[in-house]
This record gives structure tokens, sequence and C-alpha cells, in this order.
């Protein structure tokens, strides 16, 4: 099976799934024909005397300075070295891949007018895991990310640098081992690089990735948490849930069924004098769900726009470039903005629930320890999911409600959508530690509910956590258990389906 460039329809698996070597893409001859029909289109307006912005006119403000065409190919590379900017620490070297590949998607479907031997050396670049360095600050997200695409496509012309394992290496040096010329810029290909939502959308596209798994793992450390705590499943039955069909939250109310099957403990206090739990168990589904709906807005979102034109100007005919807003990152930075608001919540119910764990009710010791006043027991690591909460928070000020205008007035309304991309990402990597300890703590109130059996994959669960942590029976330093809970979320060993 191949991923036919600009033909196909890209989806967010299929991304990384090329990005991951397992999935083949290519340029079909069909491909080729519409890419060379735009560029011949492109050759043709450069050559005229019509000012067409970008391709024989300064750029921005510069708009109305009319450029010759012997000065095209020089304009061209004097916007890919001028917008690159960027600051900060380096982006993750597989965001720099997925960039790529959406790049090249969007060149091929013929609105961008570049020359086929650009799109070919990014491919190769793709294909042989030359991976450019980009930092991560700097784009305003219009007119597209220009900052971190330029210094993405600085080696194309001999500039910037690749990471070569854990290091990074000038360009030039990489081409020559590669026999890989440098290939100037002509007429528009400046601008098909570089204006363009590509750095708004692989964050968006990682951080889908992880917060599905997020989601599904919040069930399970809810579901821990219950039955732990001993409380109700009546809250998660179906015909509650009929009656207010939000999506997400009839997805969650039927996974907590499952993770509820056949468990021993939940029914063993079913006719209980307790009428109902706090919020933070009861409305698992209610507040899961509602961030599952914030993601299918983003995947659905995220899926348009991977499969979108979003450079400037777009190539229509031999005469007709329209110069619109189509690199504009609002549509993701406001849906980026939701998603981290969403992703926060998980962390901020599951804070809650390590809480109620701690209290000493309904048969669990306080702190989770029998030996309380002496040890302190799980006292404090709920300190640092409040700390990592409240961290989530901060992060969760949507960048997508500012705009500071640049470019002379000219860029006078941007996203800031790359802002809310790399927010989005932050407040997952915190949440993979606040789910990691309420898991922990899960585990050691499940210990007070034995002889119950609990149903199989919360059991699976059980014995996946005491692999790498022992049940907390005197204190001890915990520095060493709570990171070896992380990494089992980081690299998703908690199993989250019950199929």
């Amino acid at each position: 099976m191949t991923f036919k460039y600009g033909i196909d329809h890209l989806t967010v698996s299929k991304v990384i799934a090329i990005a991951e070597g397992n999935l083949q893409a290519e340029l079909t001859s069909q491909t080729i024909t519409v890419v060379q029909a735009s560029r011949a289109k492109v050759e043709k307006m450069a050559s005229g005397t019509k000012a067409v912005y970008g391709i024989n006119t300064g750029f921005g403000p510069l708009c109305d300075v009319q450029i010759t065409p012997s000065e095209t190919n020089t304009l061209q590379k004097n916007l890919l070295i001028t917008h690159a900017v960027g600051v900060g620490e380096n982006i993750d070297k597989k965001l720099s891949k997925i960039m790529m590949i959406c790049k090249v998607h969007a060149l091929c479907q013929g609105y961008s007018g570049v020359r086929l031997e650009l799109i070919e050396r990014i491919i190769y670049f793709i294909e042989h895991d030359l991976l450019p360095a980009v930092p991560e600050q700097g784009s305003v997200g219009a007119s597209g990310d220009l900052a971190p695409l330029s210094h993405l496509f600085l080696p194309i012309i001999g500039e910037g640098e690749f990471w070569v394992g854990t290091k990074i290496v000038p360009a030039k040096e990489i081409l020559a081992a590669h026999q890989l010329a440098i290939l100037p810029l002509a007429a528009k290909e400046g601008l098909g690089l570089i204006n363009g939502t590509q750095f708004i959308l692989a964050h968006s596209i990682t951080g889908l990735v992880k917060m599905e798994y997020l989601l599904d793992l919040a069930d399970v450390c809810g579901a821990m948490s219950i039955e732990g705590y001993k409380g109700s499943s009546a809250p998660f039955r179906e015909e509650l849930h009929r009656i207010r069909p939000f999506k997400g939250s009839i997805k969650v109310a039927e996974r907590m069924r499952n993770l509820f099957k056949d468990s021993q403990n939940i029914t063993s206090h079913e006719n209980c004098e307790r009428v109902q739990d706090p919020y933070s168990m009861r409305c698992i589904p209610q507040v899961h769900g509602a961030s599952r709906n914030a993601y299918s807005h983003l995947l659905e979102l995220a899926e348009i726009e991977m499969n979108a034109v979003t450079d400037n100007p777009i190539i229509l005919s031999d005469t007709e470039a329209i110069s619109g807003g189509n690199f504009h990152g609002q549509p993701l930075a406001m849906a980026l903005d939701y998603c981290s608001i969403a992703a926060s919540e998980l962390g901020n119910i599951a804070d809650r629930r390590c809480y109620l764990l701690l209290e000493g009710k309904y048969g669990l010791p306080r702190l989770l320890t029998k030996s309380g006043g002496l040890n302190s027991g799980f006292m404090v690591p709920q300190y640092t999911t409040a700390a990592l909460v409240t961290e989530n928070k901060s992060l969760c000020f949507p960048p997508s409600a500012d705009s500071i205008p640049t470019s002379l007035g000219q860029e006078d309304h941007v996203s800031m959508g790359s802002i809310s991309g790399r927010q989005f990402n932050q407040i997952l990597g915190n949440l993979d530690k606040i789910l990691a300890i309420e898991l922990m703590y899960a585990a050691q109130a499940l210990e007070f509910r034995r002889p119950n059996t609990f149903s199989k994959i919360i059991e699976k669960n059980y014995n996946i956590i005491r692999e790498q942590v022992d049940k907390l029976e005197e204190d001890r330093l915990l520095k060493d258990d709570i990171k070896n809970m992380i990494l089992l979320v980081q690299n998703k060993k908690i199993s989250v389906k019950y199929n």
C-alpha cells in the first residue's frame, strides 16, 4: 500500500505512518502533470509586466515594489534567509518530518506553482531522515508559520542545519555527503515554502496522537480510583446518558461500564447507604466526555487542514493568482486552545480523585497508609499533581485571543496559533505525570479492597503497575516510583482497551 501525494486523503494516522516509515508515499504521473502545469503558469506571470504579489513584487508592506525577472531568484532566496529568525530550543525531529510531509502534500495539489525538483528534494529529505533543525519560537501564525518554515527549508539552499543523531550539523556538510547540489529558488518558491500552517498543524497532529491515548487512560484512572474508593457504578448507566446524548459522555459512560465488567468489588457495596459520590467520581462521563468532544473537533479541523493548500498567492490560471488568507492559522489556533482546556481539565479532575483517596473514608486509611504519623504515606505526591494542575491552568490562556500587528500593519491580525500548539503539547506532557500519580494512588487503594477482585483490565493494569512500583508499607523515597509510573504512561504500557 502506498500514499499518493496530492491525490489521496491524508489523515493523522497516515502522517504518522509515513513519518515512521510504515507507509510509503510517492509522486504519481498525475501529480507530476498537475505540478508542472502550475509551474508553467508561474513562469508566465514572472516574465510578464502585470504585478503579481510575491512573484514579481516585494513582500508584505513592500508589495507595491515591482521586481524585474533577473531579480526573481534573489528575491526568493532573500525571503527565506530574512525570515529564518526563530529562537529558543529546537523542536523535536519528528515534528520537522511531519511538517515536511504536510508541506509536500499541499504543494502537490497544483496551486502553489513550485518546480517538481523542489518537491522531489523535500521528499528526498523525508525518505533519508534528513531532518532540519527548527527553533520552536518566532511564529505568529500568519502569514503562516514563516520563521519555522524558513528554518525547515534553509537546507535546500545550502543554509541552516540538519540533525545527525543528537548533534546539529551544517546543512552544506550533509548535502555534500549525499551528493546533493544546492537548489536555488525560482519565482514563487520561497513563498510556496514558508507561507503555510505546517508548524501549527504538526503540533496539532502530535498532540492529537498523544491525547487519544490519554483520554482512554483517564477513563482507566477514574475507574481504578472509583474501585479503590468503593464508589458507585450507577452514574454510568446507559439510561442516564441517553437523555443527555453528548457523544463524548455516551462513549465515556460505556467505557466505564466495561471497565467495571465482572468486578466483584464494585458489586460488593451496591446496597450501601451512601447516596452519591463526589463530582470527580460521579461526573467522569460529563467531564471526560467534554474533553473528548474537544478532541473530536480538533481532529476534524486538523484533517481538513492537512489536505488543504495554505500558501499564498494561490495560482488559478495563466493570468490569475489570488492573494488571499489561507495561511491564517486561526481555524486551528482556536481549536487548539479549546483542546488545551480539555486536556487541562482531565488533569484537574484526576487531582481531585487523588485527594479523595487520601481522606481516609469508606475503609481506606488516611494518606493510604496504615502507619500514619510516623509515616506520611502518599501525602506529598498530591502536592505535585496540584502544582502540575496549576501550571496547566496558566497554560490555558488562549493565544488565539491575542494579536500583535506585524509587517508595518500589513499583517495586522495574526493567530498566534504556533503558541497554541506548543502550549497544547506542554499541557499534555504535564497530564502524563498527573495521571501516572493517580494510577499509583489507585493501585495502593485497591490493596485495601482485597480479597475482592476487579475487572480483567483493572487486574491487568494493577499487575503492570506492581511490576514497577511495590505496595507502600512504610515511607520510602518515592521519586523513582513516580518516574517509573510516568514512563509506563509515556510508553503507553497501561492497557486502555478492554476488548
